[in-house]
C-alpha cells in the first residue's frame, strides 16, 4: 500500500442527516474478560441479558490502499446468516484516548459480494466510486466473539459494552498474516457520551485495560504494512474560530492527549529519547491548559488530574534529564575539555560520572516505563478525555461573572489572557543577557507559560497575524532553554559525582561560560520578541 495523506471528503457530498457512531474502546487481558462481564459496576446498568455471536468481517481496499489514505473503512460482516455491508467515514476530530465519532452507514445485503451501488447513499460516494474503478478486494478479515451486554445509566443514557475476543488476519492471496484481537468496546447508542468515559474508569480501577487507539482497521492494515511509528509532536488544536471558550478549552485537551498517547507505545518499547521528550512536553501543555482551565472547570474536577499529572511528570522528568545529559551534554563536554587542556586529573572522575549517569538513566527509563504502563496512567488519560467530553462552565475554580465560557467567545477568553501574559514576560525581561539566574529562571518560565497560551489559542486569529509573534517567542524561549539545559547539566554532575567534586567543580564553571558565551544571542532573540506585533488586538 502506498503511503499518501489522509484525504478529506468534501462536506459538500453529503446529503441529509449523517449517522454517527461514538464508541470507546480499550485492550483487555482475554483472561479477564468473564470477570469483566460479571463486574459489580455493569449489575445495575444491564437491561437485558448479555449475547453472544461469531462476527466475521472482511475489509476490502484496492491494492493501493486509496480507501485507507482517505480514512474510509469498507467491509462485509456475517453474523450467523446475515451479511451487512458497512462504510465508516474518517475519524472526527473529537477523537481520543480510545474514543471517537465516525459516520457509519450500514445495509443488509443478501450475498457475501459488495453493493456497489450503495455508494452512492453516502457522502463518501467519489472516493468509493473511484476505488470501485480501480478495482476492490479483500485485505484483511476481522474473526472474533462478540459478547454484547446492553446497558441503561440512570440520565438514560443507553449503550452496548462489547467484549470482543478473536483475531485480525490477513485476506489478500499473500502469506497468512495474524493477530490476536482482545478489546472491549462501549458503544454510544443514545445519550451523553461522558458516561462510558465515567463507566470506563470504574472499569480500569480492577481491570487489566490498557489504552487502544487504533481501530480494528488500522491494525488490519498493519499487518502486511506494519505502520512505521514516529514520536508525535505538538499540533494546533482545531479550533473554529466562532468557538466557545468551553470548546476551544475541549479541543485543546484532546490535542494534549493525543500527543501524550501517541507517544505511549514508542515510550515502553523503544530507547529512542524523543519518544520520552515528547511526551513530556504532551503533558506540560496538558498541565498548562489545565491551569488556564480554572476558568472553566469545578476544582473537583481539576485538582484530582492536576496531582495525577504532576505524578506523570515527576516520573518522565528524571529520565528526559539524564537523556540529555548522557547524549548531548557529556560528550560536548569531554570534547571542550580535550580542545583544552585536557582531561587531566578529571579523566578517572569523568568516567565514573560517565558510568553513574548511564546506570542512573537505564533506572529512570525503566521507572518511567512503569508508569506509562500502570494501570493509574490510564485512568488519568481517561479522566482527562471525560473532562474534554463534557460541557465547562458553571462551578469554576476562578468564576469570572462577567464571562460565560459555555457562551462566550473564546477568541474573548484569549485576548486578555495573552495580553496579561505578554505584559509579565515584558516586565521581566530587562537586560535578560546579564540578569541573575533567578530573574532569568522567571523570565524562561513566564516565556513558557506565554507560548503555551499562545499556541493554544493562535487558530482563532489569521495565520499571517500570528506566524511572525509564535516564531518570535520560540526563539526566544529556545535560547532560555540553552541556559536552562547547561544549569541543569551542573546539578546533574552534582548530584551524581557530590556537590564539592572536582567534576561538579567543572560542569559548574562550564554552564557558566555558557550561559557568557550565549549573552549576544539572547539579547537579540529578545530585542527581535519586544519588536514584534501581537496577534490578538482588535483591527
Amino acid at each position: 500500500m502506498k503511503d499518501k495523506r489522509r484525504r478529506a471528503v468534501p462536506a459538500s457530498t453529503r446529503a441529509g442527516p449523517v449517522p454517527v457512531e461514538t464508541e470507546l474502546k480499550l485492550a483487555l487481558d482475554p483472561a479477564a474478560a468473564a470477570t469483566l462481564a460479571r463486574h459489580p459496576a455493569l449489575k445495575a446498568l444491564k437491561r437485558g441479558r448479555a449475547r453472544n455471536a461469531r462476527l466475521v468481517a472482511t475489509y476490502f481496499d484496492t491494492v493501493d490502499g486509496d480507501l485507507a489514505a482517505a480514512g474510509i473503512g469498507l467491509r462485509l460482516r456475517r453474523e450467523g446468516n446475515h451479511v451487512v455491508q458497512t462504510v465508516k467515514g474518517p475519524a472526527g476530530s473529537d477523537r481520543t484516548v480510545g474514543m471517537g465519532s465516525r459516520a457509519e452507514y450500514e445495509w443488509p445485503v443478501t450475498s457475501a459480494r459488495l453493493d456497489p451501488l450503495r455508494f452512492a447513499t453516502t457522502p463518501f460516494r467519489r472516493v468509493l466510486g473511484k476505488a470501485e474503478q480501480r478495482g476492490l478486494a479483500a485485505r484483511f478479515v476481522t474473526d472474533y466473539v462478540r459478547t454484547s451486554i446492553p446497558l441503561t445509566f440512570p440520565d438514560s443514557t443507553m449503550a452496548t459494552l462489547c467484549i470482543d475476543i478473536g483475531e485480525i488476519r490477513t485476506d489478500d492471496g499473500g502469506p497468512l498474516v495474524r493477530a490476536p484481537l482482545h478489546e472491549i468496546e462501549l458503544e454510544l447508542e443514545a445519550g451523553d457520551p461522558l458516561r462510558l468515559f465515567e463507566l470506563a474508569q470504574l472499569l480500569a480501577q480492577t481491570l487489566p485495560l490498557t489504552l487502544e487507539p487504533a481501530s480494528k482497521a488500522e491494525r488490519g492494515y498493519r499487518l502486511r504494512e506494519p505502520a512505521t511509528l514516529a514520536p508525535v509532536r505538538a499540533f494546533d488544536a482545531d479550533l473554529d474560530k466562532s468557538a466557545t471558550a468551553s470548546e476551544a478549552f475541549a479541543a485543546i485537551i484532546r490535542a494534549c492527549l493525543a500527543q501524550i498517547e501517541g507517544n505511549a507505545t514508542g515510550l515502553c518499547g523503544d530507547d529512542d529519547p524523543e519518544w520520552i521528550h515528547q511526551m513530556r512536553i504532551g503533558v506540560r501543555r496538558l498541565r498548562a491548559c489545565l491551569s488556564l482551565g480554572r476558568a472553566a472547570f469545578p476544582a473537583a474536577q481539576l485538582e484530582p488530574l492536576r496531582v495525577e499529572l504532576r505524578w506523570l511528570a515527576q516520573s518522565l522528568g528524571p529520565t528526559r534529564d539524564l537523556d540529555v545529559f548522557v547524549t548531548s551534554t557529556l560528550p560536548a563536554f569531554k570534547t571542550a575539555l580535550a580542545r583544552g587542556s585536557g582531561a587531566g586529573p578529571l579523566d578517572g572522575a569523568l568516567r565514573s560520572l560517565v558510568a553513574r549517569a548511564r546506570r542512573q538513566r537505564t533506572l529512570a527509563r525503566s521507572a518511567a516505563r512503569a508508569a506509562v504502563s500502570s494501570s493509574r496512567f490510564v485512568r488519568l488519560m481517561l479522566a482527562a478525555a471525560a473532562l474534554a467530553a463534557q460541557p465547562a462552565g458553571g462551578n469554576a475554580t476562578e468564576p469570572a461573572p462577567e464571562f460565560d465560557v459555555r457562551t462566550d467567545s473564546a477568541r474573548d477568553f484569549a485576548r486578555p489572557l495573552l495580553k496579561r501574559r505578554h505584559r509579565q514576560l515584558l516586565e521581566l525581561g530587562h537586560d535578560l543577557a546579564h540578569a541573575q539566574p533567578a530573574a532569568r529562571h522567571a523570565a524562561r518560565l513566564a516565556a513558557k507559560k506565554l507560548r503555551y497560551a499562545t499556541e493554544f489559542f493562535a487558530p482563532l486569529f489569521p495565520r499571517k497575524r500570528t506566524r511572525d509573534y509564535r516564531r518570535a517567542l520560540a526563539v526566544l524561549q529556545e535560547e532560555l532553554g540553552l541556559w536552562n539545559d547547561a544549569a541543569v547539566a551542573a546539578g546533574l554532575a552534582a548530584a551524581i559525582s557530590g556537590a564539592e567534586s572536582a567534576v561538579a567543580a567543572a560542569f559548574s564553571g562550564a554552564a557558566a561560560a555558557a550561559g557568557a558565551a550565549r549573552e549576544e544571542s539572547l539579547t537579540q532573540a529578545w530585542d527581535a520578541f519586544a519588536k514584534v506585533s501581537t496577534f490578538w488586538t482588535r483591527h
